[in-house]
């Protein structure tokens, strides 16, 4: 079978150089402050033991920030929420220790001392991430995987695999779908197959589920079992355990907690309140000036959607349409006929969405969450995915999770395209944190300037 020899020598060698670019970035900003003491050696004995201690705290830290964990699905949104996270505590760490020792590798400017910290880590982890990304797009370090009594949970899995190649993984197609331990040895030993999908809902009776784990266990094959999205149980509980009996847990979201969700709701309040004044102030007029020039009609599109709870509420947008019967019940498509010319410019920018911000200072909507979608696509879709309410656990948000990775517009198998989005709004409404919203509003901005390929 094949071995994934290198990944933790390669995990080693990050360490390592993250603990070389701490130990430099302190030992220039000492030696910049105390040129007098470069030649004392005393000194940097001195000094050296509390840098080593700051070291393994650094060390230990990752242990929790899981900044070392690198699977090949992460992606870089995750990735640089982790390494905020991480730097976040290890700065309050540094204060503390700066606070109880007098050692002089402590004593610069904490605020420039942070900022190279942070700039060096950033880049250099960036580097390595998109280094490693690169490589496994042009078929370096692939895993092999197969697939096993294939259905609609493999198609949409499938289906991001192939768009991602940077994921490293390269499908084998298992031609005749058999069980019979011969030829699925030789199959995977013929291929070096490391990962096998077999999705939980499948036509195996019992015994022969029970074969295909030991023979996969025996040949040092890996499962993974794919719920179908269908399936609301699988995302619903969480594995927890009473002394050692594992048991499933009701999951609580991290919105649940009281704290969390007026950390939320404070940063919309904020934010939205300097959009609006410094921003939508003399955006508005400008942007209500060229629709009123472009097309007849209202300036402001005024559309019903489902927020927090699925309650209902007015969605605001800037008109991008010819006034039209079919705005509630169509969605948009390529090359759009009822599209105004300022509309293409509105829609392409984002800049449509900023009325939204009113939405948001009214309690309606937050700045990052699953996108609102038309009612008319929600009462198409909520019966078909079973994930599809978990949106409404959060205020929808005038950007998110799945915008930002692409998870937009009408092209391509709807169905697959929309489970994708499902499964991205989940993400965010169980793994949410204030450090993955600033993340997803900086993408966003990014996006905003450079203009998304996919809005239309």
């Amino acid at each position: 079978m094949q071995r994934i020899r290198y990944s933790r020598y390669l995990k080693f060698i990050i360490l390592l150089l993250d603990l070389l670019v701490i130990a430099c970035v302190f030992i220039f900003f000492f030696l910049t402050r105390n040129r007098d003491l470069i030649h004392d050696r005393n000194s940097w004995y001195e000094n050296s033991f509390p840098l080593l201690l700051l070291m393994l705290f650094w060390v230990l830290l990752s242990g929790r920030t899981k900044i070392y964990n690198i699977r090949r699905n992460l992606t870089y949104t995750i990735f640089v929420e982790r390494i905020i996270t991480h730097f976040i505590l290890f700065v309050i760490g540094l204060v503390l220790l700066r606070k109880v020792s007098n050692n002089r590798f402590f004593g610069s400017e904490l605020s420039w001392l942070s900022l190279y910290l942070f700039s060096f880590i950033l880049f250099t982890k960036s580097m390595i991430y998109f280094g490693i990304k690169y490589l496994r797009s042009l078929g370096v370090n692939n895993r092999n995987i197969m697939f096993l009594n294939e259905n609609d949970s493999t198609k949409v899995l499938k289906n991001i695999l192939n768009d991602r190649k940077d994921f490293g993984f390269r499908i084998f197609e298992y031609p005749s779908q058999s069980t019979e331990k011969e030829e699925l040895e030789s199959f995977w030993r013929n291929n070096g197959i490391h990962t096998l999908f077999l999705p939980l809902e499948n036509h195996f009776d019992s015994k022969t589920e029970d074969e295909i784990f030991m023979l996969a266990e025996a040949n040092k094959v890996h499962i993974s079992l794919i719920p179908n999205i269908s399936q609301s149980h699988i995302f619903s509980y969480d594995l927890g355990y009473v002394e050692t009996q594992p048991v499933l847990n009701q999951s609580k979201y991290s919105l649940d907690y009281y704290s969390n969700y007026i950390v939320k709701r404070l940063f919309d309040i904020v934010f939205s309140l300097v959009i609006l004044i410094f921003i939508c102030s003399w955006l508005f007029p400008v942007i209500a000036i060229f629709i009123k020039l472009s097309s007849k009609g209202p300036v402001f599109f005024i559309q019903k959607r489902y927020g927090f709870h699925e309650e209902v509420f007015h969605c605001l947008k800037f008109r991008t349409m010819v006034l039209n019967d079919d705005s509630t019940t169509k969605t948009t498509s390529e090359n759009d006929s009822r599209i105004t010319t300022i509309g293409k410019f509105l829609r392409k920018t984002s800049l449509d969405e900023m009325p939204q911000f009113i939405n948001v200072l009214r309690g309606q909507m937050s700045v990052v969450g699953p996108r609102p979608h038309m009612l008319s696509v929600d009462h198409y879709f909520k019966p078909k995915i079973g994930r599809y309410s978990l949106r409404s656990m959060v205020s929808p948000g005038i950007t998110g999770l799945a915008q930002v990775s692409g998870l937009r517009g009408d092209s391509g198998d709807m169905d697959v395209e929309m489970k994708k989005r499902i499964l991205a709004d989940s993400f965010y409404v169980r793994n949410w944190s204030f450090v993955l919203d600033l993340i997803i509003i900086l993408k966003t901005v990014l996006l905003v300037l450079g203009g998304d390929k996919k809005a239309k």
